[in-house]
């Protein structure tokens, strides 16, 4: 298979299926009428004489569809051909708001080995063990921070071993501020509402999926790691809600991941396995401060308790005290 430039890397191996288009898998056109639907929403609303308020928030959640596609494109390519895999980073780096290559560093090559534990850029009880709005809505900057330091380390790698690799990452930030130039010096107000926001909201909703699917699970277990959403936006947004099996296989397709979720569903956590996300997200982080039922229950806290616990009892076994 033709794989893109940076996709699949650290996923597992992924083999495209005999088929007489491009695409590694059809599923993807629908992937593609989504960037499509991204694009021709900012053409447009730039077009418009004023944003137009229904359209607007279509496209801030088509902007929030676009980070998972990225997430996606990332593990399995959606093309067949090398060459449409790199151009298709450069589409998605446009409306994702980074280049596509960062997935690499702080995605393949780290969270997915590490899962949350130590070591892991992404983790999400970094400053606490608690799950409240606070820890919720500071994630985001913390661990973007956190991030720059492999992509940097990426980029140096690649500066040393391979310069063609190293140009079209480094050409996916020109590319991208480039863009960020032309859009302001046209109508700034416009690059702001159009460009800078959605950006912000692709860049932001990503990382807060990654909190709420790993905070308080057991970063130690097989199975129960990961918190699954298995509602309509689930639905809507391929299937990323599925998150044990994601890591579980990462080279699995996104419209192959309902079956397999499905063959380890009974080995999960019942807690674990959430409906609707907006109810969780109301239950954990509005309703928990005043309302403790409604709050998470960290398994990784409740793991280091009982072996804490199981080390105390040991030690006093075989030292009893007088």
């Amino acid at each position: 298979m033709g794989g893109g430039l940076y996709s699949g890397a650290g996923g597992g191996t992924v083999r495209a299926p005999l088929s007489p288009t491009l695409l590694t898998h059809r599923a993807d056109r629908r992937t593609l009428a989504y960037m499509a639907v991204t694009t021709a929403l900012l053409i447009v609303q730039w077009r418009l004489p004023e944003v137009h308020p229904v359209l607007y928030a279509w496209f801030l959640f088509m902007a929030v569809s676009v980070a998972i596609i990225a997430h996606n494109h990332n593990h399995v390519p959606i093309w067949r051909s090398r060459w449409l895999n790199i151009a298709t980073d450069y589409w998605l780096t446009l409306f994702y708001g980074f280049p596509a290559f960062g997935w690499v560093p702080t995605h393949n090559k780290n969270h997915h080995h590490l899962n949350n534990k130590a070591g892991d850029y992404t983790i999400t009880w970094r400053l606490s063990e608690k799950n409240n709005l606070f820890t919720l809505l500071s994630y985001p900057t913390m661990s973007s921070y956190f991030q720059q330091k492999p992509i940097a380390a990426h980029l140096r790698g690649l500066w040393s071993s391979d310069k063609v690799k190293f140009w079209l990452a480094a050409s996916q930030y020109i590319l991208l501020g480039v863009y960020y130039a032309a859009a302001l010096l046209w109508n700034w107000k416009k690059a702001l509402l159009l460009v800078l926001i959605p950006h912000q909201m692709s860049l932001f909703s990503i990382l807060i999926f990654n909190y709420v699917q790993h905070v308080h699970s057991d970063e130690e277990s097989e199975y129960n790691h990961s918190r699954n959403f298995t509602g309509l936006i689930n639905t809507m947004l391929f299937n990323n809600g599925f998150h044990t099996i994601h890591h579980k296989a990462p080279g699995i397709h996104w419209s192959k991941t309902p079956a397999a979720q499905a063959g380890i569903l009974d080995r999960i956590d019942p807690s674990l396995n959430e409906r609707s996300f907006w109810w969780y997200m109301v239950r954990v982080y509005l309703l928990a401060p005043v309302m403790p039922r409604f709050g998470s229950v960290s398994k990784r806290v409740a793991r280091i308790d009982a072996a804490r616990a199981s080390t105390t009892a040991a030690t006093f076994v075989t030292n009893p005290s007088d």
